[in-house]
């Protein structure tokens, strides 16, 4: 241990104090009615609310954080195939005009989605039915969620690298703050999050503790663990955290999804799988100069290879994997032989398994080069579809079953405290 965490210095990771649940609770309360207090009520937004088109017969989702809709096209198509069977949805996903005809067969129905990020929103309207309710507004400011039987979204975590005493003390993970809040005004029978592979040794493991504790004291089950997605046939290198909240009233028990890919399985699916016809017509990509932090690593994988992850950016997007490796020079050095090129806009959505006929926005001012970036970005932010389908097909699964015996998905009256 270093002289400067001893003496308490910033890097110093501070445990969290043991509480019970109702202690946290009560922290977290505290926290919530002060953010509450900074919100201002907007007729608008309560007129939102009553747009919304819930149906008896499904599991009705709300999204927050939705960007460009990886997570929710995810459950989407899970949905799917726990009622028209897996190879009918995976066939007709292949084409846009097939998988409209009969997406709403899901047993997961969107009401209502809510990010900031503009043509991310563009985006998840031009590839999602009309009666979904958007909401382009800074959660902070979002007064009233509506009610939902399944809540998703990965919250940014930029001030859980210094855990403790808690987490929500630290106002830069106000938005941790009000995914809590939001499922503790609504109460959904289900919740499911993305977050980085660092949340689960930050700290020495006490910030996933100290999830785990808030999550819980909300009133869920809580289940965690580490995925690569290319166990789930993404041809990406991408590991992520998984939460998934299960309601402590519901008899349900959640299990993550064992692989489908990997030895004994199905093969990993490769970059020659997945973008190989694209060689010859790959479409937009970023052009811009190769920095020095971008040649201090290796940055191109051969087409028997999975994906680098794709990252929120295009001039940190990967190399193509066609032509000569990159050579290493010595510590922290790369070089860059032959010819080049960062992975297309469509390629990468490829390796995010996005279907080709996922339409993107690329906004509608700025330079070309920035408007390119800002698909890069909705593309890098995304949770991989397949990914998150094997995520949402043990609840999809369950989902179908409990609608097949009457279970009554819209609560008209929710007897919670509304916030």
């Amino acid at each position: 241990m270093t002289e400067e965490r001893e003496k308490g210095g910033r890097g110093k990771f501070k445990p969290a104090p043991n509480l019970c649940q109702e202690e946290v609770k009560r922290i977290l309360m505290e926290k919530i009615e002060e953010e509450k207090s900074l919100i201002i009520e907007n007729d608008a937004d309560e007129e939102l609310l009553t747009e919304i088109e819930y149906k008896d017969d499904k599991f009705n989702v709300v999204g927050l954080f939705s960007g460009c809709g990886g997570l929710d096209l995810g459950f989407e198509l899970a949905g799917l195939a726990a009622v028209i069977g897996e190879e009918n949805a995976m066939k007709a996903f292949k084409e846009k005009d097939s998988y409209n005809l009969v997406r709403d067969q899901s047993v997961f129905h969107t009401v209502y989605t809510n990010d900031i990020f503009t043509e991310a929103n563009w985006t998840y309207v031009n590839n999602f039915p009309e009666h979904v309710v958007q909401h382009q507004k800074d959660i902070r400011k979002v007064a009233h969620f509506p009610i939902c039987n399944i809540m998703l979204g990965g919250f940014p975590c930029p001030g859980f690298s210094e855990a403790g005493p808690r987490l929500i003390d630290d106002e830069r993970n106000y938005l941790y703050i009000h995914y809590i809040r939001a499922l503790m005004q609504t109460k959904p029978e289900f919740f499911v999050a993305e977050n980085v592979k660092g949340m689960m040794t930050l700290g020495n493991g006490e910030v996933v503790k100290q999830i785990v504790e808030d999550f819980a004291s909300a009133g869920y089950k809580i289940k965690f663990t580490l995925v690569n997605s290319r166990d789930y046939g993404v041809p990406q290198l991408r590991e992520r955290v998984i939460i998934v909240g299960v309601r402590e009233d519901l008899d349900f028990e959640y299990h993550f999804p064992k692989p489908t890919h990997g030895e004994g399985l199905l093969p990993y699916v490769t970059l020659r799988d997945a973008i190989g016809d694209l060689e010859e017509d790959p479409g937009k990509y970023f052009s811009g100069s190769y920095s020095t932090i971008y040649l201090s690593r290796n940055r191109k994988k051969t087409w028997t290879d999975q994906s680098f992850t794709i990252q929120a950016s295009g001039r940190q997007a990967p190399l193509h994997p066609g032509g000569e490796p990159m050579v290493k020079l010595g510590k922290d050095s790369w070089e860059m032989v032959g010819e080049n090129r960062r992975l297309s806009v469509k390629e990468i959505a490829r390796i995010q398994t996005f279907p080709d006929w996922w339409e993107f926005s690329y906004g509608k001012s700025g330079s070309e080069s920035n408007r390119l970036d800002k698909v890069y970005k909705q593309i890098g932010n995304a949770v991989p579809v397949l990914l998150a389908k094997a995520i949402a097909q043990p609840i999809a699964d369950y989902a179908a079953k409990q609608i097949q015996n009457g279970y009554e998905t819209v609560r008209r009256e929710l007897q919670v405290t509304l916030f």
